[in-house]
């Protein structure tokens, strides 16, 4: 389960990482949660400008001393992608030509990881190249939560953290539900590991929604594996994009008998129209950790709700800047 410790132990922890004081600093992508991470290290933010001259180039200007310092980017690579992920690049080279001791890239959504691999003959593995972009522009370590495939970690040369939000996500389905009514089930064959990992920990039976997709963004349920009848089944994933596969695989399992369908997925994208699309669903609630900014849309949807994943990053991060062990976090 998650550890966690007081405000005060993180405070005391960040003041002993000097070689250079603990700094975080954030770009747009997210900067509610760059606030609640800062309270939670018990620091404020580094002043910084972060802005678009007219024809949208960004410029970041740091507004402090920060020589010497161990400095955290917090900066998501989501909507609108590009953007978020030159915001990160430029800041980091803004850090480190101002002296920074050490750049570690705090990306609690790591956008192109879907493209992990060749999908057709003449296509990029688009993970690689963003890797190599972080790399190249100076960070010293990476730190992300949930990648859509474990082995991106590999694409990097440097040391890289993959927290997870399991122990989050455990503990609020511990509070929210009656474990002897819950079967956990993967929204198709390649979640089985993650969602089998989840079961495990709350001692639940799995089943496995198997499916076939026709084309990127859309679903088509094909079959239930496992008997889900009279379960209150929920759904585990760490990505929704469209919110097809959710909606489709509830349906299937509300048809195969399941009393109700949640879903517990770390990085709510919901692209497009897809809050309205989870709103309208037989999915009872769709819960997602604050990795990503919610939009308006998300914000009103009455069954979408978030969870917070800011004091996990902060004590990843003050473990870091300390040099103690961030795997622990999840024993």
């Amino acid at each position: 389960m998650l550890n966690v410790v007081s405000s005060k132990a993180r405070g005391e922890a960040s003041m002993s990482a000097k070689n250079g004081s603990i700094k975080l600093v954030a770009g747009n992508s997210n900067p509610a949660l760059a606030q609640d991470i800062a309270k939670g290290l018990g620091i404020e933010l580094t002043k910084a400008v972060v802005r678009r001259f007219a024809d949208m180039e960004i410029f970041v200007e740091i507004q402090e001393n920060i020589r010497g310092s161990d400095m955290f980017i917090l900066q998501s690579t989501s909507y609108p992608a590009n953007d978020n992920l030159m915001e990160l690049l430029i800041i980091t080279d803004a850090l480190r030509r101002a002296s920074a001791r050490r750049i570690t890239a705090v990306v609690p959504y790591f956008g192109y990881a879907r493209q992990d691999r060749k999908s057709g003959s003449r296509t990029p593995i688009s993970a690689k190249l963003v890797a190599n972009l972080i790399s190249r522009a100076g960070v010293d370590r990476v730190m992300t939560l949930d990648l859509h495939a474990g082995q991106i970690q590999g694409f990097f040369d440097i040391p890289t953290d993959n927290l997870f939000a399991a122990p989050l996500m455990v503990r609020d389905i511990r509070e929210k539900f009656d474990l002897a009514k819950v079967m956990v089930v993967s929204p198709d064959v390649g979640g089985v590991a993650r969602a089998r990992g989840l079961a495990k920990r709350i001692n639940t039976p799995l089943a496995i929604v198997d499916k076939r997709r026709e084309r990127p963004g859309e679903s088509e349920v094909m079959n239930v594996i496992g008997d889900v009848a009279g379960y209150n089944c929920i759904l585990v994933d760490d990505i929704v994009d469209s919110g097809g596969t959710l909606v489709n695989a509830a349906e299937a399992l509300i048809a195969h008998g399941a009393k109700e369908v949640s879903a517990y997925i770390t990085h709510g994208v919901l692209s497009g129209g897809a809050a309205a699309r989870i709103a309208s669903s037989r999915l009872k609630e769709l819960v997602i950790t604050d990795s990503i900014l919610p939009t308006e849309a998300v914000n009103k949807a009455p069954n979408i709700r978030q969870i917070s994943i800011a004091g996990l990053i902060a004590e990843a991060i003050g473990r870091t800047a300390a040099e103690e062990s961030v795997s622990s976090l999840f024993d």
